[in-house]
């Protein structure tokens, strides 16, 4: 064993020579004891013939612990005690689940002022100096940033899984009053992991404040070798917990006025736009002229825009516009589209190793290809022509890299131009499902079944990723997808297994907790995507199409018998990112959390365009730039969460997933595709600058209507999310 910190020597002592023993509970073959060893109030998790756990819920620095004492109700335990610093309050809950949960809450109300130099970590996973390494556990995942505040391990000696989650919204106070924040405060090394509380040294927690110092579930599993199953297990004790914990309200955004600004805003400003070749093509970040136009900026906006004529009726010129750029891009000597327009790469001067003359990201050779191939399944010819056509270089370099796709190559001679995102992790590791994606689509278009042959080699690929698959959150979620239909297309389990692994690896990157510090008080953070796995902020464009594609997901998910927690996760992020995104928009924010320093262009901060980032409560946003090809945002929520039916002057809103919409004369049906434990809003609302008809007359079954109080003309009820909906009006 190497070094381990004073403090757990002083406890590991305390367990051998110096504790007391105050109440257990058994639970299936586990064994939960409440220990006092003078310093700290433990539960101690013993199974038969293994080494024991021990949880932390209170620390009392000095070892004076007194007056303590315990009252059983009907589903806690409560536990009291005092010390020199103050008075604790303990809640400890153990709940015979499928999975058993243990859950403890403390609070400490202070008799004098004080700063924390220092916090110990709430989990000692070994009961003795002489345990054996092996005896430790395996740390297979734990908090990064300001993601989720959760520990993910394995104990294969004990033949027991345990995920750990702290509700960081709960100790928000406790950064807002230390001036700390609360990224990377789970995780640590074995034997010493949890929470720690972020060190104050200088400002001051106030005599009487009482503070919240954990708020902890913690989920646990049997398993063995031969059945492992990481991902699903990781996914339904994570799905476990979140339906144990408080959630923060949401509120109704109204996304159809939105949309109007953004639009509006989009088209006619001229910090969007770039000038080329006597075509107009979209910027990538507003005022940012000195990059050249690239085709997945282009694609990436026309396909939302595409979502919204298709559901409003209307139409838009500037497709059109969009459209006639998109030939430019083809490389007639490569046969593929390029990611620079050629006749301006002569602008890049490579500040970033990929912005370079003929240098490709990954996965941008196929993320346009996947749009191409969506607006040809919807009749366009030339859409269709430019992804055929690029087909044959797509697969050339797959087979050149065997299906393992490095992060940057030249197109041109396919030499490695960065072959790891770090030392040891690999490419783009995700990038095989985003190609088995775009295969499958080739092969619904032309039906030849060398495409979906080229699918499953690319998805055969990841089964030896596993876990932690995800290098960009919304090709991880495409990927998603693919496995699901070539599970359908094929019925090899292991595809769906498979997207299993991929949604696992993008719940891992979430943020389960409200940020309610700093800046972070402007704004809602709870379920937030972060891009990248190191990524330092949450971004707008990979957030919408991951939104986008969960519901593809569940749509081709439906007959499809998919664990709960797969469809409880994926329904809850689709809720609350339409409860989120619109403050993206800098207009929703306040002026002081938006940074006066921005990479890209610039940020007009009246301007309905999103910012590329979302920063947490310590640090500004929109630093990165105003995204023009996270315009999409509004496009994409609104003909996925509205009905709009024609003649009526009114529109249905359902913040859960959809299916099967049928609309008949003075009634609609559809079927929530959430889960049952969570409830989903239900909402009657006019269309942009007109109001609900007072003459109508409105029924839900099931349910039940009321006017909203701030809005009088609107109607509104909450319905179990998996609920199959049918509105009447007359």
């Amino acid at each position: 064993m190497k070094g381990i910190s004073p403090w757990a020597i002083s406890a590991l002592d305390c367990f051998k020579n110096h504790h007391t023993e105050r109440h257990q509970r058994n639970i299936q073959k586990l064994s939960f004891k409440i220990t006092d060893t003078g310093d700290s109030v433990w539960v101690k998790l013993e199974k038969k013939k293994c080494e024991p756990l021990f949880f932390r819920t209170c620390f009392s620095p000095g070892g004076d612990l007194e007056n303590l004492t315990i009252r059983q109700s009907a589903d806690q335990t409560h536990v009291t005690a005092s010390s020199a610093v103050g008075d604790f309050k303990i809640d400890i809950a153990i709940e015979d689940a499928e999975f058993p949960i243990l859950k403890y809450r403390s609070s400490l109300k202070l008799r004098e002022t004080i700063t924390v130099p220092f916090w110990p970590r709430d989990i000692l996973t070994i009961g003795n100096l002489l345990c054996p390494q092996k005896d430790m556990g395996d740390i297979r995942h734990s908090q990064v940033g300001n993601r989720t505040g959760l520990l993910f391990m394995d104990f294969p000696e004990r033949s027991l899984r345990m995920l750990y989650f702290q509700n960081l919204t709960s100790l928000c106070p406790y950064a807002e009053h230390t001036g700390t924040a609360l990224a990377d405060v789970v995780g640590g090394e074995v034997p010493e992991v949890g929470l720690a509380l972020p060190p104050s040294p200088i400002k001051e927690l106030a005599k009487g404040a009482e503070i919240q110092l954990s708020d902890a579930l913690v989920c646990f599993k049997e398993y063995k070798k031969s059945t492992d199953n990481l991902s699903r297990d990781y996914l339904d004790m994570l799905g476990a917990i979140y339906t144990r914990f408080e959630k923060p309200q949401t509120s109704y955004k109204n996304w159809p006025e939105i949309l109007e600004k953004g639009m509006k805003d989009l088209i006619e400003s001229p910090g969007c736009w770039s000038q080329l070749d006597g075509h107009s093509y979209f910027n990538a970040y507003v005022s940012d002229y000195d990059t050249p136009p690239e085709i997945m900026v282009q694609l990436a906006v026309l396909l939302p825009l595409v979502d919204y004529v298709e559901w409003s009726g209307k139409s838009l010129e500037v497709i059109k516009t969009i459209k006639e750029g998109l030939p430019s891009f083809y490389d007639q000597k490569l046969k593929t589209l390029l990611r620079w327009h050629p006749a301006a790469e002569s602008k890049l001067k490579g500040e970033e190793e990929q912005k370079m003359p003929m240098v490709m990201d990954s996965w941008y050779l196929h993320h346009p290809l996947l749009n191409l191939s969506r607006l040809a399944l919807k009749g366009d010819k030339v859409a269709e022509t430019l992804f055929l056509d690029s087909l044959g270089f797509a697969i050339k370099v797959a087979k050149k890299f065997r299906y393992d796709w490095p992060v940057f190559y030249k197109m041109d001679t396919l030499e490695i131009v960065k072959a790891e995102t770090k030392p040891g992790e690999g490419g783009e590791q995700d990038v095989p499902g985003l190609y088995a994606h775009v295969m499958l689509q080739a092969y619904e278009l032309t039906n030849n079944k060398k495409y979906l042959l080229e699918a499953e080699r690319a998805a055969n690929k990841l089964a030896k990723i596993e876990f932690k698959l995800m290098y960009q959150a919304n090709n991880t979620a495409f990927s998603a997808g693919a496995l699901l239909r070539l599970y359908k297309i094929t019925k090899k389990q292991k595809y769906l297994e498979l997207s299993y692994n991929c949604i696992a690896s993008i719940f891992q990157n979430v943020q389960l907790w409200d940020c309610n510090y700093g800046f972070g008080k402007h704004f809602p953070t709870f379920f937030a995507l972060f891009p990248l796995t190191d990524a330092p902020y949450t971004a707008v464009y990979e957030e919408q199409e991951v939104f986008c594609a969960f519901h593809d997901y569940l749509n081709h998910a439906h007959g499809v018998e998919i664990p709960d927690s797969v469809r409880l996760l994926c329904a809850e992020y689709i809720r609350f990112l339409i409860n989120r995104a619109a403050y993206y928009y800098p207009p929703m924010l306040p002026p002081e959390m938006l940074s006066d320093e921005v990479k890209m262009g610039e940020v007009d901060r009246n301007l309905w365009i999103a910012l590329e980032d979302l920063h947490d409560g310590t640090e500004p946003s929109g630093t990165v730039g105003q995204e023009v090809y996270g315009a999409g945002n509004a496009f994409g929520i609104l003909p996925r969460q509205y009905i709009r039916l024609d003649g009526e002057s009114f529109l249905i809103f359902c913040d859960a997933p959809m299916h099967g919409i049928r609309k008949g004369k003075g009634k609609v049906t559809f079927l929530l595709q959430g889960h049952h434990s969570t409830m989903a809003r239900l909402r009657i609302t006019g269309e942009v600058n007109k109001r609900v008809d007072p003459k109508l007359k409105f029924t839900v079954s099931p349910g039940k209507l009321a006017i909203v109080k701030n809005k009088m003309h609107d109607l509104e009820c909450f319905v179990a999310a998996d609920e199959r909906i049918t509105i009447y009006w007359k």
